[in-house]
């Protein structure tokens, strides 16, 4: 799916602009920390949140950043006026497959709705071999816990094949994450079963 030598990675991450300072201090060290590997941020190129917060943090490292944004976002304000490449798309489905494009390596910051819906998205991808980077949950002060117990749960009750969980990575530290997702590709150790 990449048309790009460029070593980039995707964040997925919320957009609320009333989150608690722990998640916006991680979203800030993951945009320094991209920066200082040379790696570009790609993101939904949003303004608030925790999407702004990496994205100012990657900019005032003199990291490269480029956004995905559709024009319905565009024409509400939405988007982040610093970014290096903002590509405006038609719609949230071709944002999704943008960034996937561009992305090595993709990690999932705490989030909501649309957070959950891309990250189980690039899972389901990797499954099915559309996508063959790295997917990192980066799992801040727990908050990924839920879902990584009903993931547990899916494999317990056979909805989920116990292999499936090679799919993606969980880091407990920015440092931890951007080192997964930067470490060379390797197959998914899995078969989708139909």
């Amino acid at each position: 799916m990449k048309e790009t030598r460029e070593l980039a990675v995707t964040v997925y991450c919320g957009s609320s602009a009333h989150l608690a300072p722990i998640y916006i201090d991680a979203a800030a060290e993951l945009g320094r920390t991209l920066a200082a590997r040379g790696a570009t941020l790609v993101s939904g190129a949003g303004h608030s949140g925790l999407m702004g917060a990496v994205a100012d943090a990657a900019i005032a490292a003199g990291g490269r950043t480029h956004g995905v944004i559709p024009q319905f976002m565009v024409d509400r304000g939405w988007h982040h006026p610093g970014m290096d490449v903002l590509d405006i798309v038609p719609d949230m489905h071709r944002r999704k497959a943008r960034m996937a494009e561009l992305s090595y390596g993709c990690i999932a910051l705490p989030g909501g709705v649309g957070t959950f819906e891309e990250l189980m998205e690039i899972i389901t991808w990797r499954q099915l071999g559309l996508y063959d980077g790295n997917v990192v949950i980066l799992d801040i002060d727990g908050y990924y816990a839920p879902l990584l117990s009903m993931f547990a749960k899916g494999v317990e009750e056979g909805f989920i094949p116990a292999d499936h969980r090679t799919l993606f990575s969980v880091a407990s530290s920015v440092g931890e994450a951007v080192d997964m997702a930067l470490a060379p590709h390797t197959a998914a150790d899995v078969s989708p079963k139909f």
